[in-house]
């Protein structure tokens, strides 16, 4: 059990290092330090919505009233006047705790209030709050919109970016759930949204190609990768497209009509779905469960005995008892092993010559060059398993080469060379391990 007195109380302020493992905050998360930048804008955020409902709700209704008063200061008695449904001390409740966020600024000189920058940017936030109708399809047009206004106004940031296609990613993940459903509801309720999803995605496409435009123009990389990579989600939502019709075309195949009276089992389903509840649909079957159902057999033996010749016919025979097949001998073959180049093994050769003759450094393109331009590049290429250490290990030619005692070193330098081949080369050196690298 752990020591209850190494737990701090649920309200003492407690250090963001405890809750990470190493006991260090994610200093190289660029997210955590732009939060730790906006300290200010997180408290004002929980200062505003800390609490009960009710407190929350009173707090966020008086600020985006005080945020709506065309006025640069505000006086205690024009506030006293436009809250007097408030009772005094709730509503000096809330505005000292728009005062201690910082949300308000209380003028002592002139006894007036002023909206602080800090609540200019809360109140950007809580925008959604104050929309008339909320909407399954709000969260993306909230996104598209920011980066469509962020863009023309220069403030552009790829965290914005990274959410928005986040999003669509999302929804894309959605849609194809629905697709595998097979369910015709699933469909249409999936299908209307999707085709207000593209509505916006089609809306934004221009703002799209714009900033990946300006990305180009300014040199900003990461910026330019996102963007495209937003064009790509939004190219994967349109080809979702076709899919969602033959999705419904399909579905639509399926439905049934019953009889001649030109009701489908869609209509019927949707009727059922109107009801009330368990206890109308109960009723609407009356007494046509009252009693139990009462087969009449007539003619029984001869049931009877077409059941029974049905049975000896549909009767599966039991299969006759064979053998062991006789043997065979084996068709004649050989066992295909693929080989290495046998550039690996002449340089192999070449190196262990040296090593016999005690050279102590040579230069690097006697054992490079020589044949092709393919051969010449897959040996500059074996060069580093020269003292590798991991390949050191292996079995074969590949561990035989690691283990040689040459290392190479290449220069900064490049010039030209005297091969039918390579016409440039950089330079370098062969070591062996008894001299200095």
């Amino acid at each position: 059990m752990s020591d209850p007195r190494s737990t701090p109380a649920p309200d003492e302020p407690r250090s963001a290092d405890e809750f990470f493992r190493d006991a260090a905050a994610p200093v190289d998360s660029l997210l955590w330090w732009q939060l730790e930048r906006h300290e200010a804008l997180l408290a004002a955020q929980r200062a505003l919505f800390g609490g009960e409902a009710a407190w929350v709700r009173l707090r966020v209704w008086v600020f985006l009233e005080l945020m709506a008063l065309p006025a640069a200061r505000l006086a205690r008695d024009a506030l006293n006047r436009h809250f007097h449904h408030v009772r005094e001390d709730a509503l000096e409740t809330v505005l000292k705790r728009l005062r201690d966020a910082g949300l308000l600024h209380w003028d002592a000189s002139t006894q007036t209030y002023a909206i602080t920058p800090l609540a200019q940017s809360v109140v950007a936030m809580l925008q959604p709050l104050t929309a008339d109708a909320a909407d399954a399809d709000d969260d993306l047009a909230a996104l598209l919109a920011g980066v469509a206004g962020a863009h023309q106004l220069g403030l552009l940031e790829p965290q914005r970016l990274g959410m928005l296609q986040a999003q669509l990613a999302r929804l894309r993940e959605e849609f194809a759930d629905a697709m595998a459903s097979g369910s015709e509801f699933e469909l249409r309720r999936a299908n209307a949204r999707f085709e207000r999803a593209m509505t916006l995605v089609d809306r934004a496409s221009d703002a799209v190609k714009a900033i990946i435009e300006q990305a180009q123009a300014s040199g900003h990389a990461r910026l330019e990768r996102l963007a495209r990579d937003l064009a790509s989600a939004q190219a994967g939502l349109l080809v979702m497209a076709s899919q969602f019709n033959r999705a419904l075309q399909q579905a639509d195949r399926q439905r049934v009509t019953l009889g001649s009276t030109g009701v489908t089992t869609t209509d019927l389903r949707q009727w059922l779905q109107r009801q009330a509840g368990a206890g109308q649909l109960a009723a609407l079957l009356g007494d046509a469960l009252g009693a139990g159902v009462q087969p009449v057999f007539v003619a029984a033996q001869e049931l009877v005995d077409g059941a029974e010749a049905e049975f000896e016919r549909d009767r599966p025979r039991p299969a006759d008892a064979a053998g062991l097949p006789t043997a065979q001998a084996a068709p004649d073959g050989r066992l295909e092993v693929l080989s290495l180049p046998p550039e690996l093994g002449a340089l192999q050769a070449l190196l262990d010559g040296w090593t016999a003759e005690g050279r102590a450094a040579q230069p690097v393109a006697p054992a490079v060059l020589g044949g092709s331009y393919a051969s010449a590049a897959y040996r500059a290429q074996l060069l580093p398993l020269l003292g590798d250490p991991q390949a050191r290990h292996l079995k074969g030619a590949t561990g035989d080469m690691a283990r040689q005692p040459w290392r190479v070193r290449w220069h900064a330098e490049q010039g030209a060379i005297d091969d039918a081949f390579v016409a440039w080369m950089s330079r370098g050196d062969l070591l062996s391990e008894s001299e200095p690298t």
